[in-house]
């Protein structure tokens, strides 16, 4: 069955008025869709969406994340061994963290890292053949917001499809939630989020507005952030 942009699909369904072979136009591919010469096939149940310019993706609900490669997660470091850490990002297996790929780190300048901590990083290796690979440099090797995150905040994990909601630049929730509301806030593509507020019970109403925000249009995002603080006002 031929699909388009907008339409519910499945796996076996093939995406129709787009071709790989055109030189004019870069197409990329994002979670759910998989390539077979120059046509492209569904690999998952969902609905079939495209960010502009030319990224096509299947959005569905799902917790279990699959790497991609250049995506920025947030995971929790488990183990060490040798000079590579082992980070727990959410995926059928734990991804590798060299104790190098940190701006301004050697062999006698090594981060200080410890298990248990959170780090925000970006995968710079996302195969089915190969274990999953981070950084926390950019391209430029800057950190760029990229690293350990603090110890007192608080991280929760949610649904993919949230993650994908609350970062389109057309969500308003981060915007009606920093009028009120001092935070950091780090938001990885693996459906693990860390937050960082003025008190604990700041924390935990920044992280009950983005998790209700799942099942809320952008139109009443207003009416929740309202309610929320509402909440925080009485117990305070």
């Amino acid at each position: 069955m031929e699909v388009n942009k907008g339409d519910v699909v499945l796996p076996g369904d093939r995406v129709k008025d787009v071709s790989l072979s055109n030189e004019k136009e870069v197409v990329i591919l994002g979670p759910g869709l998989r390539r077979d010469n120059d046509a492209i096939f569904i690999c998952k149940a969902g609905i079939l969406k495209k960010r502009e310019p030319a990224v096509y993706y299947v959005d569905g609900y799902q917790k279990r994340y699959i790497p991609s490669r250049g995506e920025n997660i947030v995971g929790i470091i488990t183990q060490k061994a040798g000079d590579i850490y082992k980070v727990d990002i959410g995926a059928s297996e734990q991804a590798s963290l060299s104790y190098l790929a940190f701006e301004g780190a050697s062999k006698k300048n090594r981060p200080d890292i410890q298990i248990g901590d959170v780090v925000f990083a970006k995968l710079l290796i996302a195969s089915k053949d190969m274990e999953p690979e981070l950084v926390c440099v950019d391209s430029q090797g800057k950190e760029n917001d990229l690293g350990v995150l603090g110890t007192d905040g608080m991280m929760f994990t949610c649904s993919l499809s949230l993650v994908r909601k609350i970062l389109n630049p057309d969500c308003p929730l981060f915007k009606l939630l920093g009028k009120n509301q001092a935070y950091e806030i780090a938001v990885g593509m693996n459906g693990k989020i860390w937050i960082k507020a003025r008190s604990v019970q700041e924390t935990i109403a920044v992280a009950n507005a983005i998790l209700a925000a799942e099942y809320t249009v952008p139109a009443e995002m207003n009416k929740l952030c309202a309610k929320i603080e509402k909440t925080l006002f009485l117990v305070i």
